[in-house]
């Protein structure tokens, strides 16, 4: 199921079925998850649990249980009907449940990271195929459109998550953008750096370059300035933590450190043009990010701090009409669902960063989960994340086939980065 979901994105984006497929995938192999835990050796073979729960999908699990509490509280403290209260937990078995389903079906079911790996590579070359297709639409004068499927009618956030695209204008400049199989084009830019962060761990040469060039193409057709960052910092830092064992490492960062006082200044002037020149790329989302941030921050503390609104709110005029609480996971919690929400992500979000970079720092497996991780926390950022988590799912899979491969006794010798099953 798992294989197969990810060779077809393409074929089910095109009938506007993706967002459909993540949410059926989840509940399905979570199901599994659970059944081949509680049958134990009564199962066949190849779907019995390779091991017990571990703590941190223990922990993801409580989080999401006392999200859809703060929902409920929500809903009611705003006098929500029974209505909007049933439709929202519909919301969450969709977005915030799915986190630990996809997280405990790769810690517990027998799904090999290479297999993942190997999918990742095979829907790079579809990608890579599509990409000229795309930009000719755009060049053939195409509509930006083609069709939005009929399988919207089962509900969800907008009509983009069942849209078919050959590309879309940038507002604020009117140049085409491309968006891929995701519903907009930032988006598709930290779907590229996961595609690349994959990539880097195949074991076919030819496969490799050519699921990095997809991932790529992915970044620099998106117009996305987080998916630059992302396709430097999280690339580049899980390779560089094993340094922290190194005497020599830390010596040069004492250099580095003591140049700073003769250094710093220019070094200041220069990183504070460079975030200036970002942030005016595309001046005008910039604008509408924080005034969005700002007025949820203000009606958080004001109206709702604990429990939250229970639900976003349509924004004025000033944000382009975008829903107050959206285009941030951490403000967009706080607005919805207060400090309780806020923390039952935070708590085991950190704890998972924080083993995944521990791990990173003594073994090359580490490698690509804590890039995953550092592609979330970009995400979370600039959208919602349990809004995507029905493209997000892959990276899911492998966190908890990551926790799974902790918890399994270490081979003295250690696995190649790129030869681990």
């Amino acid at each position: 199921m798992v294989w197969h979901a990810l060779v077809w994105t393409w074929p089910l984006y095109l009938v506007g079925a993706l967002y459909v497929l993540g949410p059926v995938l989840g509940w399905l192999i979570g199901a599994l998850a659970a059944l081949s835990l509680y049958l134990g050796p009564a199962i066949r073979a190849d779907l019995r649990a390779t091991g017990p729960v571990p703590g941190l999908v223990w922990l993801w699990g409580a989080g999401m249980a006392v999200m859809l509490v703060a929902l409920w509280v929500g809903h009611l403290d705003w006098g929500f009907g029974t209505g909007a209260i049933i439709k929202s937990s519909i919301g969450w078995a969709k977005g915030w449940a799915l986190i630990v389903l996809f997280l405990l079906a790769g810690a517990v079911l027998p799904i090999r990271r290479r297999l993942l790996v190997r999918a990742q590579s095979v829907l790079g070359l579809t990608t890579l195929i599509a990409t000229p297709v795309l930009v000719l639409g755009y060049a053939a004068g195409l509509p930006e459109q083609l069709f939005v499927s009929p399988l919207r009618a089962v509900g969800g956030p907008g009509p983009e998550y069942f849209g078919v695209y050959l590309f879309t204008y940038d507002p604020s400049s009117w140049t085409p953008r491309w968006q891929f199989f995701a519903p907009w084009s930032p988006f598709a830019a930290l779907l590229g750096v996961i595609m690349v962060l994959f990539a880097l761990e195949e074991d076919n040469t030819r496969l490799r370059a050519i699921a990095i060039a997809a991932g790529v193409a992915m970044i620099l057709l998106s117009k996305s300035r987080m998916g630059l960052v992302g396709l430097v910092a999280c690339t580049m830092i899980p390779r560089l933590m094993p340094l922290m064992l190194r005497g020599w490492a830390w010596t040069v960062l004492a250099g580095v450190a003591a140049s700073m006082a003769v250094l710093g200044g220019v070094l200041i002037a220069v990183i504070q043009g460079a975030i200036a020149g970002f942030r005016g790329a595309r001046a005008d989302s910039t604008r509408v990010r924080e005034t969005l941030q700002r007025i949820a921050a203000e009606r958080w503390q004001s109206d709702a701090f604990w429990w939250g609104h229970g639900t976003v709110q349509p924004g004025p005029h000033l944000v382009e009409y975008m829903p107050i609480g959206s285009h941030h996971t951490w403000w967009g919690l706080l607005f919805v669902k207060g400090v309780v929400g806020f923390m039952a992500f935070l708590v085991p979000f950190a704890l998972h960063g924080l083993r995944v970079a521990a791990d990173a720092v003594v073994h090359p497996r580490g490698r690509l989960p804590l890039g995953l991780m550092l592609t979330f926390l970009l995400l979370s950022f600039g959208e919602n994340i349990e809004i995507q988590v029905y493209l997000l799912w892959p990276a899911l899979v492998l966190l908890g086939i990551h926790l799974r491969e902790m918890a399994q006794p270490r081979d003295p010798g250690g696995p190649r980065p790129r030869a681990e099953a």
